[in-house]
């Protein structure tokens, strides 16, 4: 049986997707169900939103193997990845994805604590004497 694979990330995780044809069922590091894996409603939806939005939720079976970050991090790396999986089946979803904002890898990642700092920016409480 022939699948999709693609990278997803965000933050500091990486989800690697494996997509192919099925009936909809979604496991998550070595067979865990995404209820399991993911008990925030916050998450399971954003995980399921490239697939409510193309109307694909029970198209595709969907392995992944996601690591790095928390748990929100890994639920929008999975999103990103999935959305690129759908891309590279169905191309033409891409414009319904690309509305939507879900092909975009979020550039944000937490700033470099510095030297002779608290943390990135936080200085050093001030003495006067």
């Amino acid at each position: 049986m022939s699948y999709t694979q693609t990278t997803g990330k965000r933050k500091t995780s990486i989800a690697r997707i494996y997509m192919s044809q099925g009936e909809g069922k979604i496991t998550i590091n070595d067979g865990r169900a995404l209820d399991d894996y993911f008990p925030r409603e916050a998450h399971r939806r954003s995980v399921l939103k490239p697939l409510t939005i193309t109307d694909r939720l029970s198209s595709y079976d969907i392995k992944v193997n996601v690591c790095g970050g928390g748990p929100t991090g890994q639920a929008e790396a999975v999103r990103h990845g999935i959305a690129r999986a759908l891309i590279a089946v169905e191309a033409d979803l891409r414009g319904a994805l690309k509305e939507k904002g879900l092909l975009t890898r979020d550039p944000r990642i937490v700033e470099s604590k510095k030297y002779g700092h608290h943390k990135a920016r936080r200085s050093c409480q001030f003495s006067k004497r």
